[in-house]
Parts: C-alpha cells; sequence; structure tokens
C-alpha cells in the first residue's frame, strides 16, 4: 500500500512539542504533506530538515511565523517544484509538488478569507488563479493527489453548523460552486468521501479554538486529498485520526494500492 497523509501542523514547532514527530513515525506514511509550517529555515531543528528515513522539503512564507508548506517522502523524488509562478502567492508558501515515477503529490494551502474582506478577496483571486493552475495539472495526464487544507466545506454535511455558515468565509456558495466546479468538470475526486460518501461528524478535520469546539465535536472538513481518477481508484481507505491532537486540524491519512 501506498501511504500519503495530509496534517496542518498550525506551527511545525508546536506540532512537534505535542508529539507529531513520533506519531508520524508510528504510522511510517511514504508521502506526508504538511501545511502552516509557521516557520522559516533557520527555526527548523535538524531532525525537521533532515529526518531519518526521509528526503524533506519544504517552501516557506516570506513573512515569518506564517503560512509554509511542507513534504516528506520515503523516496526521492525525481522533481521538486514549489510554487505556481503566481508571486503573491509563492510568496506566503502554499504550494510544493513532488513528482515520483508514476504519481505525483502537492501540499496546498488555500489561503483563509476569515480574518478580514481584505484576506478573503485574497482568497478570491486564488482560487481564480488556482482553477487555471488545477486544468493544466489535469491537462498533464499524470496520476496525482493534491493534499492540503483547502479552507472551503464543500457540503452542508461537510461541517456542524452549515446554517449558520453560509455567510462566512469557507462556507460561501462562490467558494461551494468554486469546488464543485473542481469535481464536477475539471474532473477531480474527493478521495475521502467517494470512500465514504455518508460521512458527517466523523469527517471533520478542524475545530475553532472558541467555544469548546473540540469537545462538542463542532467541526469543518476543509483538508482534502484531491486526485485525478486513475489515482483515486486506488484508495483503499481513509482515517481522519483523532485519538491524539498536534493542531487544530486533524491528519488526514489515504492507503492507495
Amino acid at each position: 500500500m501506498l501511504r500519503i497523509i495530509s496534517l496542518n501542523l498550525n506551527g511545525i514547532r508546536s506540532a512537534w512539542n505535542k508529539g507529531a514527530e513520533s506519531w508520524i513515525r508510528s504510522v511510517a506514511p511514504d508521502v506526508i504533506t504538511f501545511q502552516e509550517l509557521k516557520a522559516q529555515a533557520g527555526d527548523l531543528s535538524e531532525a525537521m530538515l533532515r529526518p531519518e528515513g526521509y528526503y524533506a522539503y519544504y517552501h516557506y512564507a516570506e513573512k515569518k511565523g506564517y503560512s509554509g508548506v511542507g513534504l516528506w517522502c520515503r523516496e526521492k523524488p525525481q522533481k521538486v517544484q514549489e510554487g505556481i509562478a503566481v508571486p503573491e502567492f509563492d510568496a506566503e508558501g502554499r504550494y510544493l509538488r513532488a513528482d515520483f515515477a508514476d504519481y505525483s503529490v502537492i501540499s496546498l494551502y488555500v489561503p483563509s478569507g476569515s480574518s478580514s474582506p481584505e484576506r478573503q478577496e485574497a482568497k478570491f483571486r486564488f482560487l481564480e488563479v488556482f482553477r487555471r493552475q488545477l486544468q493544466a495539472l489535469r491537462d498533464e495526464g499524470r496520476p496525482m493527489v493534491i493534499c492540503g487544507d483547502w479552507n472551503i466545506a464543500h457540503q452542508e454535511i461537510d461541517l456542524k453548523n452549515w446554517k449558520g455558515n453560509q455567510k462566512n468565509s469557507g462556507f460561501l456558495p462562490e467558494e461551494r460552486a468554486w469546488f464543485s466546479h473542481m469535481l464536477d468538470v475539471q474532473g477531480w475526486a474527493d478521495v475521502y468521501r467517494q470512500l465514504y460518501p455518508e460521512a458527517g461528524e466523523t469527517a471533520y478535520t478542524w475545530w475553532s479554538n472558541r467555544g469548546q469546539a473540540w469537545a462538542k465535536n463542532v467541526g469543518w472538513r476543509i483538508d482534502y486529498q484531491i486526485a485525478t481518477p486513475d489515482m483515486a481508484a486506488r484508495a483503499r481507505s481513509g482515517l481522519v485520526y483523532k485519538e491524539s491532537r498536534f493542531s487544530d486540524h486533524a491528519p488526514l491519512i489515504v492507503d492507495y494500492s
């Protein structure tokens, strides 16, 4: 099996202090993608930069303590690409791609628009340019998995309080329509939803730090593995891991044949 994990760390140093590294070792992924490093190269330990048994790659944000994505791979990639050639977003460290012989894995961190109207406008700009990027990726014809924090709950089943969030970033009609276009028109597959069409509360991957959201399981499903159909067809099982907490997000694990 090929085990791929997506994990928003909400700060790699914080997550490591909560036991993330030992957990990663215990579940032994072939590829793990990270989002929200909130660190630069000088902040990382030797074990983070050169983990035993893995090749590690990072795309840092220019702003300190902000954003950033990473990839750990058991097999050395044939090629690694940082960014999408859009300076506004590449400066924020949101995209990292690793190509192997017969498949590719991308770590993606879509902007959040919840902090201000200006950030929501930036999110819409990102979605517009990334729509074109997604089509270009499909046109390559390679088996591919895009792992990450997409900051969009696609359907009503994907969050607890969907009625009260229809005007909030992450569940806006425009964002959900963009997500539907990716799946229905461009032909990408939502791997976890394909495996578990009816999964509701067990599928949540993020919980606010306010109002006892974790304790009450008032969550959102915003972390996904989005794959080309050929890759999605190889998915055998998926799991949102909740036994330990390393972040305000839970790891999403998918095993592919």
